[in-house]
């Protein structure tokens, strides 16, 4: 069922090229894409915040990486004429009007990056319009978001069948008392896989422990010190309500071990359709067959996505996925992208091969890694001016006309 209710005008961007944000030009000056905000936030966090910002699954982070080349290769072909010097890039997605394709990807403990992150996420894509997907392994809880980020808020679940899925249900429960527009099932985790960079830095196991070498790291980035004395030790804030009676942080990672696990089954996707009656999106799929039953059972929605390259190395890149999906489900369902979005020719890419919308984790991460509290709306202001550039550089007056450029896509999926 789409959600047809209508939220606030997006806010307007001068036609010169600059943010509505008076700090833009300055910011812009030192971290003129989301490259160099990685490179910022390598320099300013400490270093196990940054490898959990950073890492990915497999051998040198293959995964990530394929995703980043096979965005770099997809071509687009610019025509010439009449062109705006920077074109509108608002959206419709489910009946509700956002300022760009563009939307902040579920992720699991961006607290760890930067304390208080949920909540500064939020904050950024609540005034900016764009969606915001709050994970279930995030740091705040799904009705402080609400408060946060009525009319942008989404949320996203993790499997918990134990008890016939009871804590799944109440999260479902909670997150339709609110302004939650959107639910996102996430598919992609069939099992537990480990990440190396994490893993070596302490934060791979069933407890954390602190240590001295974690201890220096922290003395060594009195940003993120500060953010942890203003905000707390990061934890599971929805989980945290269900495992037991003030709960220590390993308390709950042990519980979360313990309870998400396995990848939604389709009939347990038909269980929380017929529970949820808003927008019911789908995440990580890779196979048109898949969101063939996915659409047959309902589904609103389809994220195309290998997980952000987080869990297996092997797997194809999300946008070489894309068209096969968009083929056969793009006109009964909004397809959209997750994984590897770093700039806004990315999006517009993206845009171009039939989704409504491309969504950043990692970018918006070191986006807080680097600027702390201004990280997440310079992130935004990168991405939506980039994509007007983008569009405007291919002689397009709107998202829409991006769908007509000639591309050349040689990774393309055959299926």
């Amino acid at each position: 069922m789409h959600d047809t209710t209508a939220i606030a005008a997006p806010r307007s961007k001068p036609q010169s090229g600059t943010s509505a944000n008076p700090r833009y030009a300055e910011l812009y000056r030192r971290y003129p894409t989301v490259d160099y905000l990685r490179r910022g936030a390598r320099r300013r966090l400490p270093h196990f915040a940054f490898e959990y910002s950073d890492g990915g699954s497999g051998k040198d982070d293959a995964g990530i990486r394929r995703n980043w080349a096979a965005l770099d290769a997809v071509e687009l072909v610019p025509r010439y004429g009449v062109m705006p010097s920077l074109p509108p890039c608002d959206v419709e997605l489910f009946g509700r009007r956002y300022a760009a394709p563009i939307g902040i990807a579920p992720m699991g403990g961006p607290a760890i990056v930067w304390p208080g992150a949920d909540m500064l996420l939020a904050r950024a894509a609540q005034r900016a319009r764009i969606p915001y997907t709050l994970g279930m392994a995030g740091g705040a809880t799904i009705e402080q978001i609400a408060a946060i980020a009525p009319d942008v808020f989404w949320f996203q679940l993790y499997r918990t069948a134990r008890n016939d899925h009871a804590i799944g249900f109440d999260l479902v429960r909670r997150a339709a008392a609110t302004d939650c527009s959107a639910l996102i099932l996430t598919l992609d985790v069939p099992v537990r896989t480990s990440r190396a960079r994490e893993v070596v830095v302490g934060l791979g196991g069933a407890a954390f422990h602190p240590d001295l070498a974690i201890l220096l790291q922290m003395a060594r980035a009195p940003g993120w010190t500060r953010a942890l004395w203003r905000h707390g030790i990061p934890r599971f804030a929805t989980l945290r309500d269900y495992a037991g009676t003030n709960p220590s942080i390993n308390d709950v990672i042990a519980f979360a071990r313990r309870e998400m696990g396995g990848a939604f089954t389709w009939d347990e996707v038909a269980k929380y359709r017929e529970r949820w009656k808003r927008t019911l999106i789908v995440k990580g799929i890779l196979h048109p067959q898949d969101a063939e039953k996915a659409v047959s059972l309902g589904v609103d929605g389809i994220f195309v996505s290998n997980h952000g390259g987080r869990q297996i190395e092997a797997l194809p890149a999300a946008i070489d996925a894309l068209p096969a999906v968009v083929k056969q489900v793009g006109k009964r369902a909004t397809v959209m992208l997750d994984s590897g979005i770093r700039s806004g020719t990315d999006v517009v890419r993206a845009y171009a091969l039939g989704a409504a919308a491309a969504f950043a984790g990692k970018a918006f991460l070191w986006g807080l890694g680097a600027l702390g509290e201004e990280g997440p709306g310079h992130v935004i202001d990168l991405l939506i001016e980039e994509t007007q550039a983008a569009l405007g550089q291919l002689g397009a007056h709107t998202p829409d006309d991006a769908r007509s450029v000639q591309i050349r896509h040689n990774g393309a999926l055959q299926f």
